[in-house]
């Protein structure tokens, strides 16, 4: 699973009649010290999300999982919202401070 931020919704009169009633949000992926990375994409919500919520996504055929029985057409899902993060920082992290 990925880290990302709400940025916005997409709208959609037409669309595969399986994605009906599926709320489809704009995502940005975020490393896991919450900086931007990669291009934006379109998430199916599973959660409820709303703009500028930080959420985690699954992607490949494991996004369609969090609508079975529903055979859902997406390639990325938003399957949980974050509350908090914590991050312990290991040797990596302490040798990249030192060099800057």
């Amino acid at each position: 699973m990925l880290l990302g931020r709400v940025v916005g919704c997409v709208w959609s009169t037409v669309k595969d009649s399986h994605l009906e009633g599926q709320r489809l949000l704009l995502v940005q992926p975020l490393t896991p010290e919450l900086r931007p990375t990669g291009k934006r994409l379109v998430c199916a919500d599973w959660t409820g999300a709303g703009a500028g919520e930080l959420v985690y996504w699954a992607r490949s055929k494991e996004a369609s999982y969090a609508f079975l029985p529903a055979e859902v057409p997406v390639d990325s899902t938003i399957v949980g919202i974050v509350d908090s993060i914590h991050l312990k920082e290991g040797p990596r992290h302490a040798d990249r401070a030192r060099r800057r």
